[in-house]
């Protein structure tokens, strides 16, 4: 399925030069630049003016507004002027990279030096006079075919600013009792510029009947489904309730962007729910997932944006999982490759069947265990428990993350790299092995210790160095990341981890 629901960022890069050197030397270092974007693949608008004055930062402005530019790069070809460029930075709506030229030879080391170590200095003081966060890479300053891969980059974490800045979290329900881990204040979302829009689920139900008048819609996701499901969907009658909410959710938010481009859902999806719809919506969960419109279990609203967040650092579908049980040892087969991981380092990613079939190894489309045993007769055949995508996750490299709300708005986040590991599960659900070295300790000092809640949202690359940069950029400090075992969380045992 085509990812939707996701800015496709228009970068534009801009020149800076002072007075006192020559402005043809940053014009000929900034296309070399242009060239080495153009090798990557990278496409940039290359604003005509090169700023030497505030006028000139008046006019790239208008240049890059009329190219329709989101993201910014400030390129100090020589020492550049402090005031004119964070100007520039100040005023330009969208997020912004600055770096700056290195020299490239001997040769030119008196008519064509250009102190741009010097001027990222003065600019980076500029910026905190202004208060304009701006992404610096850390070694800002390089030739042009080292700055290109650094823009490229640069772009992925524009992308998260870029979503996050257009975005509303659409809420259904209360959430299910005793989870108030998932319970977390909405101030901060606004904060970001995020805005949220809860209802019930009797608003819901009412979606979801007024698109059951849709059958020829209807008929045709569900022939979708099927296909995407592969002839031996054993669950054939039910596709046509799951297609009727997929219309329900993706009308709902169609009309109801309101001034924001990009949406992403928190629902509530049990106990109620099986009763009063019929089924298990967490398939249909799995294909919005899959086309770039996160559905968060469980009415969690952070989770629902943590997931989005990834998406938008990986650019591929991502997932919601419970951070969920320990791994036996005899699930682990002899001599396997933990990616470096000991066992007490890997865990189960589990949740009911929410991960998008292009993120599975295997899957097919059953009933929920759990709620089978609580909603429905023992030994019964499963009816309103039907519809989760259960099977193994795909094997492969990932990233785990969460923003998360303190009960006094602050916000904080964590951030892991890790994998996906090939080995049988042997469990139920849309689940996966996954390895993160150094995890029993992140888990008892980040994820305890500041009081996470159980869902994590995960991606399918390795996406932690454009997540951290991302949440940097939005002004969060609390960055939770897994430490070696020669550096102390705060509050860990020295004795105990040194016994």
């Amino acid at each position: 399925m085509e990812l939707l629901n996701t800015p496709d960022i228009h970068l534009g890069v801009v020149g800076v030069s002072r007075d006192c050197f020559p402005v043809e030397l940053t014009a000929k270092r900034l296309e070399a630049v242009m060239a080495e974007l153009e090798k990557l693949g990278v496409n940039a608008f290359r604003c005509p003016t090169i700023i030497e004055s505030e006028d000139d930062a008046m006019s790239a402005l208008e240049e890059m507004d009329e190219q329709g530019c989101d993201a910014a790069v400030i390129f100090l070809g020589n020492f550049g002027p402090e005031g004119p460029t964070t100007i520039f930075a100040q005023c330009f709506a969208g997020p912004v990279m600055v770096c700056a030229a290195a020299e490239e030879a001997k040769a030119g080391m008196i008519g064509d030096r250009g102190d741009a170590l010097c001027g990222m200095l003065n600019c980076s003081y500029n910026l905190g006079l202004r208060d304009v966060p701006a992404y610096i890479p850390q070694q800002p300053v390089g030739l042009a075919d080292e700055l290109a891969g650094k823009i490229g980059e640069f772009v992925n974490i524009a992308r998260v600013i870029v979503g996050l800045s257009s975005l509303k979290v659409f809420g259904f329900g209360p959430r299910p009792q005793d989870f108030l881990a998932c319970n977390a204040p909405i101030k901060p979302f606004y904060d970001l510029g995020i805005e949220v829009m809860e209802n019930s689920e009797l608003d819901l139900y009412q979606l979801f009947r007024k698109a059951g008048e849709k059958t020829a819609d209807i008929a045709a996701i569900a022939a979708d489904m099927q296909a995407e499901l592969g002839p031996q969907c054993c669950y054939v009658d039910l596709l046509p309730k799951l297609a009727q909410l997929e219309i329900a959710l993706l009308d709902f938010m169609d009309d109801n962007l309101g001034s924001c481009a990009y949406g992403v859902f928190a629902d509530k999806c049990w106990p109620a729910f099986q009763e009063v719809f019929g089924f298990c919506p967490c398939y249909v969960n799995s294909r919005l997932a899959g086309r770039g419109i996160p559905v968060a279990c469980e009415v969690d609203l952070y989770g629902a944006v943590s997931e989005y967040m990834v998406q938008l650092a990986s650019n591929h579908p991502a997932t919601l999982l419970d951070i969920n049980n320990s791994v036996p040892a005899d699930v682990v087969p002899q001599g396997a490759d933990l990616k470096g991981a000991a066992l007490a380092d890997l865990f189960m990613g589990f949740h009911c069947g929410n991960t998008c079939s292009s993120c599975m190894k295997t899957c097919s489309l059953k009933y929920q265990l759990i709620m089978n045993r609580l909603l429905e007769e023992e030994g019964a055949e499963p009816d309103i428990t039907r519809g989760t995508l259960e099977g193994q996750i795909m094997p492969g490299p990932m990233t785990m993350f969460r923003l998360q709300s303190t009960p006094d708005c602050q916000l904080r986040s964590y951030i892991a790299e890790g994998e996906f590991l090939d080995i049988d599960p042997c469990s139920f659900g849309g689940i996966g092995i996954a390895a993160v070295p150094e995890f029993a300790r992140f888990y008892r000092h980040v994820l305890i210790s500041k009081q996470y809640p159980h869902h994590g949202a995960f991606g399918f690359k390795k996406v932690g160095k454009v997540l951290f940069e991302a949440v940097k950029l939005l002004g969060i400090t609390d960055i939770g990341t897994p430490l070696p075992k020669h550096l102390l969380y705060e509050g860990e045992n020295p004795f105990e981890l040194f016994a």
